[in-house]
């Protein structure tokens, strides 16, 4: 599992060389000082939750789903197994919290008085996006009962694109300044904010794209 994950990181540092590595298809209606509006294609995603904190959590989502991609999986039509090509990002967030909130606020991510706040989360949901070549009925069947498929539908995403690492206080900032960033727009969240990530972890930080994104509600009655 180790040289698959060594495998997987490699194939995504050197994407722009040896091959492209997909991303979901975006129109961006809007930019400004490092933040955008984004309006997404309908996409399926293979997904898992898991608990714990945000950086374990991380890496356990992050193989279980790696672990779908690369075999554990089940085609309904032959039933054998299937690899799937690679796609950028791998994004997590934290699950939604019970306490009310501030209209404007992330649901998940800035309770009403206080700054947004990733490390209290004990539970996330890590998400691959697959590729656009496939339907929900054409992909192969997790395995792991953990792993499941969805589709989501389009949607419009505020997003803050930064360098560096994700430190827990980074998250805080970068979310922070999208929120802010999204009222003076008159813009609400419409979900949970998300962190998205580009890069293997040895990526040199000034090289790293990382980005925090928030589905915005659709504008109107």
């Amino acid at each position: 599992m180790m040289r698959r994950l060594f495998c997987f990181f490699a194939a995504l540092m050197l994407g722009g060389a040896a091959m492209a590595v997909e991303e979901p298809k975006f129109q961006v209606l809007a930019q400004d000082n490092g933040f955008e509006l984004r309006q997404y294609a309908p996409l399926i995603v293979a997904e898992t939750w898991v608990d714990g904190d945000m950086d374990a959590a991380s890496g356990k989502g992050f193989r279980a789903i790696a672990d779908y991609i690369f075999g554990n999986n089940t085609t309904p039509q032959t039933d054998q197994s299937s690899k799937i090509a690679m796609t950028a990002p791998v994004t997590v967030e934290p699950q939604a919290q019970s306490s009310k909130l501030a209209m404007t606020a992330p649901v998940t991510v800035q309770p009403a008085g206080e700054a947004p706040g990733w490390v209290a989360a004990q539970r996330w949901r890590v998400q691959f996006v697959m590729p656009s070549q496939y339907t929900l009925e054409a992909l192969p069947q997790p395995n792991n009962a953990a792993v499941t498929l969805r589709e989501v539908p389009g949607k419009t995403v505020a997003v803050a694109t930064y360098s560096g690492f994700n430190t827990e206080s980074r998250i805080r900032q970068e979310t922070q300044a999208l929120v802010d960033w999204m009222q003076t727009r008159q813009l609400a969240a419409a979900g949970p904010a998300q962190l998205a990530r580009y890069d293997p972890p040895w990526t040199l930080p000034f090289w790293r794209r990382n980005e925090i994104q928030i589905e915005v509600k659709p504008s109107g009655p």
